[in-house]
């Protein structure tokens, strides 16, 4: 551990201390000194017990805690939800401290210098990395998956405070201590009377905007500037955009019924709105800004005939040939937006001018500009803010973010019955074996013909799915082909479910048998069952031996395919879903090797353990040998956003941490293979053993759902009003039919973190714990995993987890399934900690152990408050009071353990 560590844990206690005080005084002054005299017993009482176990801690904070008025219950879980929220600040800010101070060392393999160093020892030069990068997609894909409680409005709060903060770090002369302070206080006391919960339930058009926000306040000034150091600490100028940001927020219609044609187009329309504001502001800003005359100044031919074009006819810029071809390009691009998003630009231009029919036309008319600057004034001009303008339109063109569309294959399926049915191709299309439905598929595929009829009658569902394929034709006719580039198939479990979309692309004219590689939407299946990722390697064989599948996939020279790791964790354990991925990921890498493809894998991960959460940089370099090669597409969702690229430093490091370990993974990897063959069979019976001992409490008790729906906060969640979807893809309670979100955030507010560990300690009893402990030292995939587990377990607790499960009714069916989830939790920490070698868990990863402890005290309060207030709801209490006290624990619950859902 670096020396400076312990300097920079006092510097964190610091802050903690500094916003807990102000939160303190705004309190009393804003609540009343009761209320901050309960809250500061709570924290102290909370904090002892945490320092020492053994002593009257635990005892003295229940007492306090017991028989809490409803108000007194409301005020002290707001109270620790918002010092969840500022002690997060803290320790962002202290993680950027950590990071730049080992980067100086040299420790980080995590950023741009760690990642060269690692590959320089490797035998890799530089010009090995920019050949890799000149082809790579590097994507994080920002989701609506509905784990993220904060309102926009609290993390503007945060926001606000984290840049006070920011600024002294920078010596800003306006931050005299005392400035600084009263600045902090003002934003704690609107932090304090903001409501932390919503009243009201969000729709899709509040998800499109809370991710454009993201995408317009960080990604746009983030990711131009890590392309430009990536350009110059590889010596490679023309180095193409090797990050592009992905959006499933209006075309991921899996299960929610409020995504339509319209909230496809108002996704496209929101987003372009945002990036030509962007635009329109960055180009006005140059034309005040290039004020070189013609007669003091040599500009190229090329800039004097796009200069003389311009409808400017100020006599002001007669002669300023760079602000009359700006003035121009504003015109023109103020008629692009009013274009492309219905709206007039916010400051209108000074003439009409015709609209760009691409981002292409905008950017070669910004390239003259800079190849002028650059040959008449030199290198000045090569890194300025307008090369950083059309670095930005290279990333994000017209559109912004590359939208994924998404829909479950059930649906397809009947769409696509549907039509035969009404066109008289095939009577019962669903009745048919999987290679008959190929062969129908197939021949209408190599068919000019369409099958819909617009004097036909069809099903709702089938009109519907029309009109959103139809949305995306528009959007790829409006924006460009990096509008829209893959469509997923959820529950892909045969070659057809893929077919059935390219047959429905031909529908809106998307995919044409004249030309099918032109298309320029791939079917990407998602295997996310364990069954269904055992089953992948025979189903995109049979895929590609499709015409029309392997047309499109030739054409682009890449087969994507998503990989799930929620439902497989659900279905199996985290362990078996581990071990399942690691495994189909190989397999899939044969299949589109011996296609001559490349395979891209588009990880369907969480921000929970139990979801595939943890370390995004340990997670590539653990990836097979060869299943990375520049290309990854990993999901970003819920709070993760928030907490991975929320502030412009951390978003920075978030999207270095991708690039170096893409880079990493495709050319200096591990010799996965070699321990693949050495240790796999190991592996694999431990999988097994994990499912068998996970199905059999999760699947196979006959009350473990009753258990799971008393002892844990999932009745309650669904009135969380965090998502535009509902929590279940049906009316049933069965665990099958739960989303993967609501089941791993409900386990996480109850502290026992289920998913993230549950069947490992069985599946080791009785293994060869010195081969485990060599995979673990050896082999990056285990000690990942091995890690993982670790951390999850470290943030629960199972004397909180008893709490809960005194909700169940049932006293036996209670004692009984927490015996048995305590038990394994038992084995599990046991069998980490002879693996690792370790007395205690996070032995190895001090600087998070320190974090996690540092939280804990604030967390186990708010669970306390909502173990009491469900209690009262359950047994008839209908005050909005305590529904508002349950939500406000679930919210600073979620904020304190930063990785729920």
């Amino acid at each position: 551990m670096p020396a400076s560590a312990p300097v920079a844990d006092d510097r964190l206690r610091e802050e903690v201390r500094l916003l807990g005080g102000l939160l303190g005084e705004v309190i009393r002054d804003e609540g009343g000194q009761d209320l901050y005299d309960r809250i500061e017993a709570v924290r102290q009482a909370s904090v002892a017990y945490h320092r020492d176990p053994q002593s009257h801690g635990a005892s003295k904070l229940e007492a306090l805690l017991k028989d809490l008025s409803l108000d007194q219950a409301v005020g002290l879980a707001h109270g620790f939800a918002v010092f969840s929220l500022l002690a997060n600040v803290a320790e962002d800010r202290a993680g950027k401290r950590r990071a730049q101070t080992q980067t100086a060392e040299g420790a980080r393999p995590d950023t741009l210098e760690g990642a060269l160093a690692r590959l320089k020892a490797a035998g890799q030069t530089q010009e090995d990395a920019r050949a890799l990068l000149s082809d790579a997609l590097i994507s994080p894909v920002l989701t609506a998956h509905p784990s993220e409680v904060r309102r926009k409005s609290v993390l503007d709060r945060i926001a606000s405070v984290s840049d006070l903060l920011d600024a002294c770090d920078r010596d800003d002369l306006s931050c005299a201590p005392e400035v600084m302070t009263r600045g902090l206080r003002r934003q704690t006391t609107i932090l304090w009377a903001t409501r932390l919960v919503r009243m009201s339930g969000l729709v899709v058009q509040d998800e499109i905007d809370t991710v454009v926000s993201f995408l317009e306040r960080i990604f746009l000034r983030v990711a131009p500037a890590q392309l430009a150091e990536w350009r110059t600490a590889l010596d490679a100028p023309d180095l193409a955009p090797f990050i592009r940001i992905g959006a499933w927020v209006g075309g991921d219609r899996d299960g929610n019924p409020n995504v339509d044609g319209q909230t496809l187009s108002a996704a496209m329309a929101t987003a372009a709105r945002a990036v030509l504001r962007f635009y329109l502001d960055e180009v006005h800003a140059l034309g005040a800004e290039l004020s070189l005359s013609g007669t003091l100044a040599t500009v190229t031919p090329a800039l004097k005939a796009l200069s003389k074009a311009s409808d400017d006819d100020s006599p002001h810029r007669t002669d300023e040939p760079y602000r009359r071809a700006l003035t121009e390009i504003y015109a023109r691009l103020a008629a692009t937006h009013l274009h492309l998003t219905g709206m007039a630009a916010p400051r209108p231009a000074r003439f009409e001018a015709p609209v760009y029919d691409g981002p292409e036309a905008f950017r070669a008319e910004l390239a003259i500009l800079q190849d002028s600057l650059v040959a008449s004034h030199g290198q000045v001009f090569a890194d300025d803010s307008l090369s950083r303008l059309i670095t930005a339109v290279d990333i994000f063109g017209f559109h912004m973010a590359t939208l994924d569309l998404r829909q479950n294959s059930d649906v397809h399926e009947r769409v696509v019955a549907d039509l035969f049915k009404v066109a008289g191709v095939e009577a019962d299309y669903a009745s048919l074996d999987e290679e008959a439905r190929i062969a129908v598929l197939s021949a209408e595929l190599a068919s000019g013909r369409l099958l819909f009829s617009p004097y036909a009658t069809y099903a709702e569902e089938t009109l519907k799915e029309r009109a959103i394929l139809q949305a995306a034709a528009r959007a790829l006719a409006a924006y460009g082909p990096q509008a829209i580039r893959t469509h997923i198939v959820s529950k892909t479990d045969a070659a057809s479910d893929l077919l059935e979309v390219y047959l429905l692309l031909k529908e809106v004219g998307i995919y044409r048998p004249s030309d099918p590689g032109a298309c320029p939407i791939q079917a990407a299946p998602l295997f996310e069952t364990i069954d269904d990722l055992r089953a992948a390697k025979p189903t995109l064989e049979r895929l590609l031996a499709e015409p029309s599948a392997r047309a499109v996939a030739a054409a682009r020279g890449v087969q994507e395919v998503m990989i799930g790791y929620s439902d497989s964790n659900k279905d199996g354990s985290y362990l078996t879903s581990t071990w399942e991925l690691h495994e189909a990921s190989r397999a899939l890498l044969d299949v589109t090797h011996a296609a001559g493809l490349k395979l891209q894998l588009f990880h369907g991960r969480g921000g929970a353990v139990g979801r595939g959460g943890g370390s995004s940089f340990a997670g590539v370099i653990s990836q097979p040998t060869g299943t990375v090669a520049g290309r990854i597409r990993i999901t970003e969702q819920g709070e993760v956003i928030a907490n991975k690229y929320g502030e412009p430093d951390v978003a920075r490091r978030n999207l270095d941490a991708l690039t170096a370990g893409v880079l990493i993974a495709s050319l200096a990897p591990p010799p996965d293979d070699a321990l693949t063959a050495r240790h796999g069979k190991t592996a694999s019976a431990l999988s097994q053993a994990s499912m068998n001992a996970y199905r059999a409490l999760v699947y196979e008790h006959p009350g473990f759902v009753d258990y799971f729906r008393a002892a844990t906060p999932i009745a309650e969640l669904a009135e969380l009003k965090i998502g535009s979807r509902p929590a279940s893809r049906t009316a049933s309670t069965a665990i099958e039919d739960l989303r993967a979100i609501p089941w791993v955030f409900s386990w996480s507010q109850s502290r026992v973190m289920l998913p993230g560990w549950f069947g490992f300690g069985s599946a080791v009893a009785g293994a060869d714990m010195g081969e485990l402990q060599a995979m673990g030292r050896e082999w990056p995939f285990f000690r990942t995993l091995l890690q993982n587990m670790e951390m999850i377990m470290a943030k629960s607790d199972m004397t909180i987890a008893r709490r809960y499960a005194r909700l169940v009714p049932d006293a036996n069916l209670a004692a009984t399934i927490y015996g048995e989830i305590r038990a394994e939790w038992d084995r599990t920490r046991d069998a980490i900690l002879t693996i690792t070698s370790q007395s205690d868990l996070l032995g190895g990863q001090p600087e998070l152990d320190r974090l996690i402890r540092l939280r804990m005290p604030y967390v186990e309060p708010l669970n306390h408050v909502q173990i009491e207030l469900i209690r009262r709801r359950r047994a008839g209490d209908d005050d909005p009071r305590v529904r508002e006290g349950i939500l406000l624990a679930v919210n600073g619950i979620a904020a304190g353990l930063r990785n729920s859902g």
